[in-house]
């Protein structure tokens, strides 16, 4: 199928560089965002899923944190801290 669509002129020279320096057409490159935006899930992301991600995520930022020595409170804790401060009026 061929559609025709709008794009600020800027965005599209960006994508057409990057696709030519690839070896790839704009085409290859607009099919693949669309199928790669289908296999995401809808934008009713299960809460549980989310908050794995969330855990995950933290969890990996943990560890980096810790492998590269840093001193401090990290932002967690700052957030934490400001929460607390904000319940507590």
């Amino acid at each position: 199928m061929k559609i025709t669509t709008d794009m600020p002129d800027d965005l599209y020279r960006r994508v057409k560089a990057r696709a030519a320096r690839e070896g790839r057409t704009v085409r290859e490159v607009t099919e693949e965002l669309y199928r790669s935006w289908l296999k995401e899930p809808a934008s009713g992301v299960e809460p549980d899923q989310d908050r794995r991600g969330l855990e995950r995520w933290l969890t990996e930022a943990r560890a980096l944190v810790e492998r590269a020595g840093a001193t401090g409170p990290t932002a967690t804790e700052l957030l934490e801290e400001g929460r607390r401060r904000l319940d507590d009026g």
